[in-house]
């Protein structure tokens, strides 16, 4: 199809799906609590729509008083009975899709349910969004002469019971419209394939000669094939190889550790990075503008919003308010209702509102990955802030990292321990970890005073890790590509000892 006539059908889906973002824009309130509303109508003669008398309920305080707040172990039966066939437990239309929600190497696999309406009216529709989006702000674009180069997990299907479960990014290629497959590389058959290094092979044999003009995927998983397709052309710049290339959409970890990397090999002042945040339970917030870190909360997805102050979170005051009720920089764990029968789910994400007209977010860290042995409440966000400060003033560069308590023994005070990949590691180690305390005192009060003359914690421990640590030790846990990632945070000293062990042995 000419170029003309395809940028003037995506000029009239803009027009017309910028009237609708309009009016969530206007009219926040009213859109989330008719789709409340919508939702319990819907799913009211359901098991569940039975069991809590969906139909009767007509506000949201009688919504928040009678359906309880639920993590995935709360409603984990109702899942498996869901995934050997039953139907019209949680959801009324047959739900065929099961996403396994990979996050962090945790031993224990979670099935998120994908209904065809969150599939649709979800996934594939915020994808849309952030092409009109974008588009919408930079006019001569030219991102539909060429491919985007999409990088997920993407195993294959499992099928069983007749319905089937897999990678979220394996669901989205399978049910992939043609003209989706048309506009990408690489294809759907190497985009499936198991095995990453060989898919990685794959990837950069099908990709290397197409007019690429966008990059889509996780950006730790991205360098990666980025820098080995540098290595095969052994060029410099990725313009030497896709002069048309324009934009990165990312997501799925912080982009803040790898920003100037991507800088490096896309030296280019104009070139576009876009931001989104979603994840198996549903798509959730855009970059809606060009250079911000900021991501518009989409409100007519199927999923209704609430928010529990982390400050009451997992305490006896614990209660989740709405929308209209959040404040400014303040942190809330995320709950949801979705139009795929998940009714008051914790997510497991931390996000804090930037603005409250539109409602801007920025996603600050997870509930369990912050660190909180001494009362100092680490957020995955202060030690991405940190880090940023510190390696711009040392001309660092970090590849990965995490971080986890040296607890208190006998006398002697606690403190937190990382263990960092450096790309390029600092000169001097002992001044980037003085800047680095500094850093994280200076954005963290309750660090501060637990550091204050060594009154709690001690100075960090820094260890500087060899290189391809975190790959290895990913690939040992079988968590190579796509949403996999390495666990920032944690209270626990798992991941840290099994780092510094492997770190040791070779």
């Amino acid at each position: 199809m000419p170029i003309p006539i395809v940028n003037s059908i995506a000029s009239w889906f803009l027009k017309k799906r910028f009237h609708q973002i309009e009016l969530f824009l206007k009219y926040p309130h009213d859109v989330q609590n008719e789709l409340l509303f919508s939702l319990l109508k819907f799913a009211k003669d359901t098991e569940i729509g039975k069991q809590y008398d969906f139909g009767s309920i007509n506000s949201y305080e009688t919504f928040a008083e009678r359906i309880p707040i639920r993590n995935y172990e709360g409603v984990q039966d109702q899942i498996e009975r869901s995934r050997l066939g039953e139907a019209n437990i949680f959801w009324p239309t047959p739900i065929k899709w099961f996403a396994k929600s990979s996050g962090t190497t945790n031993a224990k696999s979670k099935f998120i349910p994908v209904s065809t309406e969150s599939l649709e009216d979800c996934h594939y529709a915020a994808s849309k969004d952030l092409l009109c989006m974008y588009l919408n702000n930079n006019e001569g674009s030219q991102l539909f002469t060429g491919k985007s180069l999409r990088l997920g997990g993407s195993k294959e299907l499992y099928k069983e019971n007749g319905t089937a479960f897999g990678d979220l990014s394996a669901i989205l290629i399978d049910n992939m419209p043609f003209w989706a497959e048309f506009s990408s590389t690489p294809s759907s058959r190497v985009s499936l394939m198991s095995e990453w290094e060989t898919k990685m092979v794959a990837i950069v044999n099908e990709t290397i000669n197409e007019n690429v003009t966008s990059l889509a995927g996780v950006p730790s998983w991205m360098l990666v094939l980025l820098n080995n397709i540098l290595d095969r052309t052994e060029k410099d710049s990725l313009f030497d190889i896709w002069p048309n290339l324009e934009v990165y959409f990312h997501g799925g970890v912080s982009f803040n550790p790898y920003i100037e990397q991507y800088r490096s090999i896309l030296p280019k002042k104009s070139f576009k990075y876009y931001e989104i945040y979603n994840a198996s339970e549903g798509f959730f917030a855009i970059q809606d503008q060009n250079y911000s870190g900021d991501l518009l909360l989409m409100l007519d997805y199927g999923i209704f919003y609430e928010f529990i102050p982390m400050d009451i979170y997992n305490t006896p005051q614990e209660k989740a308010i709405r929308l209209q009720d959040v404040e400014l920089n303040k942190n809330y764990a995320v709950i949801i209702t979705t139009n795929a029968g998940l009714w008051r789910y914790k997510i497991g994400d931390t996000v804090r509102f930037v603005s409250l007209n539109p409602y801007r977010i920025k996603v600050s860290g997870r509930t369990k990955h912050h660190i909180n042995a001494f009362g100092e409440e680490l957020i995955i966000e202060n030690a991405e802030d940190a880090l940023k400060k510190v390696c711009k003033k040392t001309a660092a560069e970090i590849k990965d990292y995490t971080a986890a308590p040296i607890f208190m023994q006998g006398k002697e005070k606690g403190a937190h321990e990382w263990i960092i990949e450096f790309k390029t590691p600092p000169k001097d180690m002992g001044y980037f970890n003085e800047l680095f305390d500094n850093a994280l005192k200076s954005l963290n009060s309750d660090y501060e005073a637990k550091r204050y003359n060594n009154m709690t914690l001690n100075k960090p421990t820094i260890h500087a890790a060899r290189e391809n640590l975190f790959y290895d030790w990913l690939k040992e846990h079988d968590k190579l590509g796509g949403q996999h990632k390495v666990p920032r945070l944690s209270n626990s000293r798992d991941y840290i000892d099994e780092l510094l062990d492997l770190n040791r042995m070779c």
